[in-house]
């Protein structure tokens, strides 16, 4: 399986794209992986929110294939334990999902077309955070998932 993280926007604070660096370079120990930044748009002062989640959703439809397992990370998604979430990816795995692409949106969410091909949605808590700090946290918990998988020392039990 492939695991593919499309994001809207790149990262811009210095301290998350270190940190995001690090979990992304052990992560390719365990899995094939690669992001995906979509360009924030320009010129959106005068655009709607709809109207913005709308030309993102186009872009990041671009993105995905229609073979790919599409999970959104979403408010509204279901929340996992780092355990219970470790079990998830395995069932992906053993249901021969070639690329799992996990997709983070821009700061007013998705576009209905987006919601629809999706085939599972994801809150990695209750709690609202940046888009660009849930890069770090996505990232950070597939290797936690993967080292328990592996039954490896990082995550405690």
């Amino acid at each position: 399986m492939n695991i593919k993280l499309v994001v809207v926007g790149k990262t811009e604070e210095k301290y998350l794209k270190e940190g995001i660096d690090i979990f992304e370079k052990r992560l390719k120990f365990y899995i094939p992986y690669e992001i995906i930044v979509i360009p924030s748009l320009k010129e959106t002062k005068n655009l709607s929110p709809q109207i913005i989640k709308e030309k993102e959703g186009e872009l990041i439809l671009k993105q995905i294939s229609k073979y790919d397992k599409i999970i959104l990370f979403d408010e509204k998604g279901l929340e996992f334990s780092s355990m219970d979430y470790s079990v998830f990816l395995q069932r992906q795995m053993n249901a021969g999902i070639k690329t799992l692409c996990f997709v983070v949106g821009g700061a007013f969410g998705f576009s209905d077309e987006v919601y629809k091909k999706a085939d599972q949605k994801i809150a990695l808590s209750k709690m609202t955070f940046s888009h660009q700090m849930i890069r770090l946290l996505i990232v950070e918990q597939l290797y936690r998932a993967f080292t328990i998988l592996k039954n490896e020392p990082y995550h405690n039990q």
